[in-house]
């Protein structure tokens, strides 16, 4: 039977297509104040703003290509049942070639009404302050931000749940809710996590460690997966 390989990426693996995803110890984000640009607050204050910095987000994100480890998740894909939860907000999975993709945090190439967030939308282009949805709300990057709960946080726990191997790749485990599905896989299955730093990590069962880059580490992450076909 082909074992179910479940894999969470972060914002590593999106860095190394030339994004620039990772939160700065000094609390700016490509120059800008978190708080100001990715909390309900900063929206509510200045929504101008947030609409410039995520318009500057989704531009970056159309020109960047998925890099090796990518691909080579993607391929992947032809000896597992396999699904990837990624809390990167771009497209790179699906370009690659990811079939099944769950975006934890929301994915910028989506908006919605600020009224309603089940009423969503496809865009390439800029949102403009004034732009509504048919609601009338005025329509807002579908992120989900700091302070804001996450919806799909159960989805992901119920597929590490069910997971023969897991893999985490390209991130801290930092960022919770999402640092804590690895506590829903099962201690026997094994685990592998895939980071130039890798995070503390004590106490989990069955995880082996590949302190590389994720375009690195994915060739000798695919071997280790092999024995388990």
């Amino acid at each position: 039977m082909t074992k179910k390989l479940i894999v969470l990426s972060g914002a590593g693996i999106s860095a190394e297509s030339g994004l620039k995803t990772f939160r700065d110890s000094d609390g700016l984000w490509e120059g800008y104040d978190v708080n100001e640009v990715a909390t309900p607050r900063g929206w509510k204050k200045n929504p101008e703003l947030v609409l410039e910095f995520y318009n500057m987000r989704r531009n970056n994100v159309r020109d960047a290509i998925p890099n090796a480890a990518h691909h080579g998740l993607a391929g992947l894909e032809k000896y597992f049942d396999m699904q990837i939860i990624t809390q990167n907000i771009d497209d790179l999975h699906e370009r690659a070639g990811s079939s099944r993709v769950l975006h934890l945090h929301g994915e910028i190439f989506k908006m919605r009404s600020e009224l309603n967030e089940s009423i969503v939308y496809s865009i390439r282009e800029d949102i403009k302050f004034g732009d509504q949805a048919p609601d009338g709300g005025q329509l807002r990057p579908h992120i989900v931000w700091f302070e804001e709960p996450v919806p799909l946080i159960a989805d992901a726990s119920r597929l590490v749940r069910k997971a023969d191997i897991m893999v985490i790749i390209g991130t801290s485990l930092a960022v919770y809710p999402a640092a804590g599905l690895i506590d829903f896989a099962s201690p026997q299955i094994p685990k592998f996590i895939v980071d130039k730093n890798i995070p503390y990590t004590r106490g989990i069962e069955n995880l082996y460690s590949i302190q590389k880059p994720a375009t690195e580490g994915i060739e000798e992450l695919t071997a280790q997966l092999m024995k388990y076909i």
